[in-house]
């Protein structure tokens, strides 16, 4: 056997061992949030299979686990309580479609965007939901059906399991990585729990995940404009967060294995998988930065890994519920734990004092934000807070030389942006009464960035114009030229030397 069919071995090896982890933590984390949307058990579960498999199949990120997740089911739970879950299946259709166009119109690019302490805070933000996730495991429902947290013994059998998977999967690797820590935590803890009959919760007191296969029916809701009412805002909001997650999600793994997805190509696989699974009784899904991290760290790069945890999911649910519920939610709940601690990015807090005031700012802002609300949330305001912060910072950064030359005319050298937060402090820098007849406004070292930068322009020159004095504008793009109203006439032409770029101008059609 040459040493590439050995490697080759070993990668599919890999990824089927890490793909079987996966799916034995998609199971209760699909149910878990089924619950939270306010549908049944297999809805999730069907979900978590339809969606990862897709993905998995022709996805732009190879290794990256994609299901049912929270961010989605918190604002599915408003529009199933209200109309049912068959407008939740059309309205996952329809978040398909959304994706599918944002993939085909190349939308995925604008992931660009989103600047380093964005995704810091994302990442922060997104471990610590995980985390106060996990702690939905150490309550239990008392006798008047409110849930209570546990305490005496229980409590510390579950502390004791959990701590005992964490310890499996952080030092095994160190004897041996023949076999995924995660699983060998999960089977270990599994084995233990069985063997001595240890009373404690496993995935079957959460709910069973018995059933058949996900059959085909379209959604169950009227083809009228009130129905599309109802199901394009829900549409609009998920699509959003799912494509949002999924994206910053691939910035993480190509971080962690040092290669490149592709976002347009996600961002129409994330839309087929969603449009299937809407027409197969699925809550919809995205990807999954837990569980992509659980299929990473246990040597999952493959498509080979997605695809075998979505298929023994499925493998679950037709053959093999009753094991799968045997499994104590300690052994996955410690799995989950060690996700965190994976996944918090913990030399952000090192940091924090020697980065920018407002970097650090915008960190704390999205971690916030994304466990206060929901993770488009957290993105968005994250990417408006660190424009505003850019434009502020930029917005003192033009300034003038001026001279004298040897015609007696005074020159304006402009060096920086004049853009929307710069006007105020450019229009500071002349002296339309003070200066002399003939003034010359160089732009060779600034550039005209928008709409409010022209019209600066033409203010200036109408102020020279009132006062009886010649301004002339030289070195402004033919575009500038050709927008500029009042001024337009005062532009010295200089072919050679003109600059070439274009101005976002409401003017433009």
């Amino acid at each position: 056997m040459t040493f590439t069919k050995l490697d080759r071995f070993s990668r599919y090896k890999n990824d089927m061992l890490s793909g079987l982890t996966v799916s034995l933590a998609l199971v209760p984390e699909a149910v878990a949030f089924a619950f939270v949307a306010g549908v049944g058990p297999l809805t999730g579960l069907y979900a978590a299979f339809m969606v990862g498999l897709i993905t998995s199949a022709i996805g732009g990120r190879p290794g990256m686990i994609s299901g049912a997740t929270g961010a989605l089911a918190v604002v599915m739970v408003s529009l199933v309580a209200t109309h049912g879950e068959q407008y939740l299946f059309a309205t996952v259709v329809l978040m398909g479609l959304l994706q599918m166009l944002a993939g085909v119109f190349k939308l995925g690019k604008f992931i660009r965007l989103v600047p380093h302490p964005v995704m810091l805070g994302f990442v922060n933000g997104l471990a610590i939901v995980i985390f106060l996730a996990q702690l939905e495991q150490f309550k239990v429902v008392g006798a008047d059906g409110i849930k209570v947290w546990l305490s005496g013994e229980p409590l510390y059998l579950m502390l004791a399991l959990v701590a005992l998977t964490m310890a499996i999967i952080m030092f095994l690797p160190r004897l041996t990585r023949a076999v995924p820590s995660s699983l060998a935590a999960i089977v270990g803890v599994s084995v233990l729990v069985i063997g001595f009959n240890l009373d404690t919760r496993t995935v079957g007191d959460v709910a069973s995940i018995a059933g058949g296969l996900p059959s085909f029916s379209i959604p169950s809701v009227p083809m009228t404009w009130e129905t599309l009412e109802i199901i394009f805002p829900y549409a609009v909001i998920l699509a959003a967060i799912g494509l949002i997650e999924s994206l910053l999600t691939i910035s993480v793994i190509d971080e962690l294995t040092d290669t490149t997805g592709q976002n347009n190509r996600e961002c129409v696989a994330q839309g087929v998988a969603n449009t299937v699974t809407g027409f197969f009784g699925g809550m919809g899904g995205c990807a999954m930065i837990g569980q992509s991290m659980i299929n990473v760290n246990s040597g999952g790069r493959g498509r080979l890994s997605g695809l075998v945890a979505a298929l023994m999911l499925l493998v679950f649910i037709l053959f093999a519920s009753s094991l799968i519920e045997q499994i104590p939610l300690a052994a996955l709940t410690g799995v989950m734990f060690m996700v965190v601690i994976g996944t918090f990015e913990w030399s952000s807090l090192r940091i924090l004092n020697k980065i920018p005031v407002s970097d650090a700012f915008v960190l704390i802002l999205v971690s916030a934000v994304t466990v206060w609300t929901d993770l488009a949330v957290a993105v968005i305001v994250g990417v408006i807070v660190s424009a505003l912060v850019f434009a502020w910072q930029h917005a003192k950064h033009i300034r003038v030389d001026m001279r004298m030359n040897e015609a007696g005319s005074k020159v304006y050298e402009l060096h920086g942006p004049l853009f929307f937060g710069s006007v105020s402090h450019f229009m500071a820098l002349f002296d339309a009464k003070g200066d002399p007849e003939d003034v010359i406004v160089d732009f060779r070292y600034s550039r005209v960035c928008d709409h409010s930068g022209l019209e600066a322009i033409d203010t200036l020159a109408e102020r020279y114009t009132k006062a009886g004095k010649k301004l002339h504008l030289r070195h402004l793009t033919e575009e500038c030229r050709s927008l500029l109203s009042r001024a337009q006439y005062l532009v010295e032409v200089n072919v050679m030397e003109d600059p070439h770029y274009h101005v976002a101008s409401d003017k433009l059609g």
